[in-house]
């Protein structure tokens, strides 16, 4: 988005500190917050942030300045909504972001910036399990898709590359063919970019890349760059490249169909769920998540709490009729 003609946005903190933006100035710091985050995912959920708050504070807040009593407030207003603690942090989160690009732009002083980073986010205690498949639900997914159609081939496709590959959607959206290499003798995806551009490359099994070849080999037309393309309702490639929305309502779509609850990221759960009860080392999991912390990849897949040996398993208890 090019800077609005307007003197407004580069004087000093005045027309940011003492009311709300105007529309224009608005969609310009919307921007600035959205542009310095590297991910598609960290854009898309800063961008609600910012907006949700610009109008929290239209509608709640409209004459206070921007600083860390107003910032105080909308947490406050958070929590009474009874968001989630992680929820609230990341909304909070947003704001700061915002204080810091304003500040960048001279809209803001620093002094003010430190104020709002001062406002404590909401404490997370405990964790959440997630969602995830078992090997059999996992088993009977890939099942679906009728692999005789052009659509069935390219969901069969997908399903494999996030059963067996652990991607998110947004990488799976901008996968391209050429990123499907061997290395070591072995498929794998290479150079995938995740999360604060991290790179990593990711082995998939051969027949993950058997189904990648039968979609691109039913293709009218070829050499489109990316992996992934577009089949109308009559069965027709209409083009190249899915949005993550559109791989989203894919896999909403099968879980449907399985008569489960899950949704595109539980897929990438699975993957390291199933691998790990499979033996494979965590290690080597969290290499293939691109997450930059061990921890991190054992938080998320709930490695310390045993779900199939329960502490409940061991009471010794019998239910009497």
């Amino acid at each position: 988005m090019s800077v609005p003609d307007s003197a407004v946005l580069l004087q000093p903190a005045t027309s940011v500190e003492g009311e709300l933006p105007p529309a224009e100035k608005r969609r310009y710091l919307v921007e600035l917050v959205v542009r310095s985050m590297p991910s598609r995912t960290s854009q898309r959920a800063y961008r609600m942030g910012v907006e949700q708050f610009f109008d929290w504070w239209g509608a709640k807040a409209g004459g206070e300045p921007f600083g860390r009593s107003l910032v105080g407030r909308y947490r406050v207003a958070l929590e009474a909504r009874r968001l989630a603690p992680r929820t609230i942090n990341l909304r909070l989160a947003a704001v700061r972001k915002l204080a810091e690009e304003a500040a960048a732009e001279s809209l803001l002083p620093q002094g003010k910036v430190a104020e709002i980073r001062s406002v404590k986010g909401a404490r997370v205690l405990g964790g959440r399990v997630g969602n995830w498949l078992t090997k059999a639900q996992a088993e009977k997914l890939l099942g679906l898709p009728d692999r005789s159609t052009l659509k069935g081939k390219r969901d069969f496709a997908l399903l494999c590359l996030f059963l067996t590959g652990g991607v998110r959607r947004e990488e799976l959206a901008s996968l391209r063919v050429d990123q499907i290499q061997q290395r070591d003798g072995r498929w794998c995806l290479v150079d995938l970019v995740g999360k604060g551009g991290r790179i990593r490359t990711v082995p998939i099994p051969e027949w993950t890349q058997q189904a990648v070849a039968d979609w691109l080999g039913a293709l009218p037309v070829s050499g489109g760059g990316l992996l992934l393309g577009k089949v109308n309702k009559g069965g027709r490639f209409e083009g190249w490249g899915m949005t993550a929305s559109s791989i989203y309502a894919v896999v909403l779509g099968y879980a449907a169909r399985l008569g489960l609850a899950f949704q595109a990221h539980d897929l990438r759960r699975t993957y390291g769920k199933l691998a790990h009860k499979g033996g494979a080392r965590i290690e080597q999991i969290q290499l293939s998540y691109g997450h930059a912390s061990l921890t991190t990849t054992e938080r998320y897949l709930g490695i310390d709490q045993d779900l199939e040996d329960a502490p409940c398993d061991h009471l010794g208890l019998e239910q009497k009729r």
